[in-house]
């Protein structure tokens, strides 16, 4: 399934007792309009966005128990026992909140797993450096920043932060978790007069990361910092740096392998990296 959702009223994707979160309410509305014979078992996600994340491509995918002949709503059934994802679609979008859109569904190749069976995902994060703040009609997906901002220190300072490393320095720790990473693409652009547009992707981020190397970058790109100040705090490997906004960060894709790969990826991703 790929999903699109506006982060700002829900505390992140996974679910948590008393608060709304976007896996609670995608959750629900299978539980009511089960895509199978019975309500399925929690999905699972390509990436756990934290509060107030946004997404434009969200992937996920749910085990599904094969219905046999019509079901009691007349809704077509395939030979796999699957009914007409199109109209389940539908059905989907009525229950969900505003905010929440199922954009597609099909049946998944085999060895297919949303999360392990990524290569890379895909981030955008946009920043308003105008003197008044940002427009008002972004204000839930840009951040405002009180300085102007130089985009050639900005891709200066994120150059040397490509590659392989230990992002330690950028992560929130989690136990039994790794924090070694490869960073592969950084780039500022600014889009117009006052609007900075970070594209970043990664074989997999780490809790707080590119949250974590925006702010150390915007420290540089407004002079407060050297341009070679993120990538020493990089090579300390203490977490030091601030931790920019969630609201302007965006999961814009999610990259799999050719079919024939997706078992053999999601067992790779399954080994928990220690070295670089």
């Amino acid at each position: 399934m790929d999903v699109s959702y506006d982060g700002t009223d829900f505390s992140g994707w996974a679910r948590q007792p008393g608060r709304r979160t976007v896996q609670g309410v995608v959750e629900d509305a299978l539980a009511k309009q089960p895509p199978g014979a019975a309500v399925p078992k929690s999905v699972v996600v390509a990436g756990r966005t934290d509060a107030g994340v946004h997404a434009t491509a969200q992937v996920l995918h749910v085990d599904v128990a094969p219905l046999a002949g019509k079901t009691s709503s007349m809704l077509a059934v395939d030979d796999q026992g699957i009914p007409d994802l199109t109209r389940m679609r539908h059905r989907w979008n009525r229950i969900l909140p505003a905010d929440v859109r199922v954009l597609g569904a099909r049946v998944a190749p085999s060895g297919f797993d949303a999360r392990f069976s990524a290569t890379r995902r895909h981030y955008r994060y946009q920043v308003s450096d105008a003197p008044w703040g940002v427009d008002p009609l972004r204000r839930n997906d840009t951040l405002a920043w009180g300085l102007p901002l130089s985009v050639d220190v900005l891709n200066q300072a994120s150059e040397d932060l490509l590659g392989l490393h230990d992002f330690a320095a950028f992560c929130k720790q989690r136990e039994g978790g790794t924090t070694i990473r490869e960073l592969q693409r950084l780039e500022w652009q600014r889009v117009d007069d006052h609007l900075i547009r970070a594209a970043v992707s990664a074989d997999a981020f780490c809790h707080s990361m590119v949250r974590s190397l925006v702010g150390a970058l915007l420290l540089a790109g407004d002079g407060r910092r050297g341009a070679a100040w993120p990538v020493e705090v990089l090579e300390k490997g203490v977490r030091e740096s601030a931790v920019a906004p969630a609201h302007g960060l965006t999961l814009v894709g999610v990259d799999y392998p050719p079919d024939a790969e997706l078992a053999a990826r999601a067992d790779q991703t399954r080994n928990v990296r220690s070295s670089f």
